[in-house]
């Protein structure tokens, strides 16, 4: 199902179901985007609507690599009709699978392709599926087998795509180095599935993509990390505090400071729950603080770490992480409690005085209650609250319009300048590589030592003693 672009406050809620395809990248201009991170149908969704002939959109994880696809011609409606019938997964072999269900009952045969599925993440199936669909494309509009693929077809159909250019700017690639290289992956995925070997091993896909990284020698596209600074300027665009927009104030504000202190990816920030969160006490000053267990995350797929991250109470009350919590929370419970009036009665009410902490008297939240409540939901222009949870495009989208707001390039930030703002912020207050590390969850210091370089180049730097 299309996907409006979010309004103010109306936001992308996350798939309540397996996820669907995405759009691929060269859709017919004007076309809507499909399953932004979030809407849609379930992974049987038919995804003609969004195939094209090339490119998908570069994947945005965790804001690190990839450019924006590229605008080919829409694809013959015989080939859209052909996929449509397709199999509604790429790494799961259809033909074996029916006949487990031939051989066993309906239970057992659900159960085996439900645990099959769940072998990969959403987020990879997604970006599968949707490179499968782009490349099955191609093969029925130029006459080819998508499966077994021959690899010289699969060299050209890279080689191809890498010369697709972006659609607004006619000057810069569609698609990124690591975006074709997850292409080739995609490719290789469903072959393996299929019990087929994989074309992209032999020596003319290889050398194709190795030609390809060799002409595209450039930096991978980071997001600007959102700093202390540029975060309070961020939040002094939020909202009124009145209804309707009152309830998208409260969410935001919690969302951006929970995203920075916790150092969370974007993904991370959107699957979290009310279960998820502890009002804890910290021992040394008798201040409360918030834990936030993570479960699966991008690093620890299986969940298997239980990764906590603690956030403080803040110096200041427009900065403080509980107070946005508690504030949101109250907001929710309102909800639950008496719906939408509930939520307009409680914005009516009069605001504390400034410069007050709400934090100090926070006792916690009766919505932990181990119903898996998401603690980000959807919010729409009237104010009214939604039962699903925001979905990662959406908190990314959600950074840029406030970036925006605030007078910045919104193609400069997304949801990793939370992560990325909260290390270098983190170094240029003097925090160790170990420190950083902790509460971001980071196993490479290098990755860490290139945030601190940002911060302060001159950091450990023996330009400094050159005496000039």
């Amino acid at each position: 199902m299309p996907v409006e672009t979010p309004s103010t406050h109306e936001d992308t809620p996350a798939p309540s179901g397996p996820a669907p395809a995405a759009r691929a990248a060269g859709a017919p201009p004007g076309a809507p985007d499909d399953a932004v991170d979030g809407a849609g149908g379930g992974d049987g969704a038919a995804p003609a609507a969004a195939v094209a002939a090339f490119a998908a959109d570069a994947a945005d994880a965790d804001g690190d690599a990839g450019e924006a696809g590229g605008e080919v011609a829409a694809v013959p409606a015989p080939v859209l009709r052909r996929l449509a019938a397709g199999p509604h997964s790429v790494l799961i072999d259809e033909r074996a699978l029916a006949d487990v269900r031939r051989r066993f009952d309906d239970t057992q045969a659900a159960a085996l392709g439900r645990y099959l599925s769940a072998a990969q993440s959403a987020n990879t199936l997604r970006a599968y599926r949707s490179d499968w669909i782009a490349f099955s494309a191609w093969c029925a509009a130029e006459g080819r087998r998508a499966l077994p693929a021959d690899p010289v077809d699969v060299a050209v159909y890279l080689a191809a795509a890498a010369e697709t250019v972006h659609p607004r700017d006619p000057g810069r690639w569609a698609l990124a180095p690591s975006t074709l290289e997850r292409k080739a992956a995609a490719i290789a995925a469903v072959h393996g599935a299929q019990g087929l070997a994989s074309p992209t091993r032999s020596d003319v896909v290889r050398m194709t993509l190795r030609g390809i990284r060799r002409s595209r020698r450039a930096a991978p596209r980071r997001k600007r990390p959102l700093l202390l600074a540029t975060l309070e300027e961020l939040l002094a665009h939020l909202p009124a505090a009145e209804h309707p927009h009152g309830a998208a104030r409260r969410r935001d504000a919690a969302l951006l400071l929970t995203g920075f202190a916790g150092a969370l990816r974007r993904s991370e920030v959107a699957a979290l729950t009310y279960d998820d969160v502890t009002l804890e006490t910290d021992y040394r000053t008798g201040e409360p603080l918030l834990l936030v267990r993570l479960g699966a995350t991008k690093t620890d797929q299986e969940g298997r770490r239980a990764d906590r991250v603690a956030l403080p109470r803040g110096r200041r009350p427009h900065t403080c992480p509980l107070c946005a919590f508690a504030d949101w929370a109250d907001v929710r419970e309102a909800h639950r409690d008496a719906g939408t009036p509930g939520v307009r009665a409680l914005l009516a009410a009069p605001a504390r005085e400034p410069g007050l902490h709400r934090c100090h008297t926070y006792t916690g939240t009766d919505l932990a209650d181990g119903g898996a409540r998401p603690l980000f939901v959807a919010v729409d222009r009237h104010g009214h609250l939604k039962d699903t949870a925001l979905s990662g495009r959406a908190v990314a989208e959600l950074v840029k319009r406030y970036a925006r707001r605030a007078g910045l390039d919104p193609d400069d930030f997304g949801g990793h300048s939370l992560r990325a703002g909260f290390a270098t912020q983190a170094a240029l207050g003097g925090a160790g590589d170990r420190e950083i590390m902790r509460q971001g969850r980071w196993s490479n210091a290098q990755t860490v030592h290139g945030y601190i370089r940002t911060a302060n180049p001159l950091e450990d730097n023996a330009v400094t003693r050159l005496g000039l």
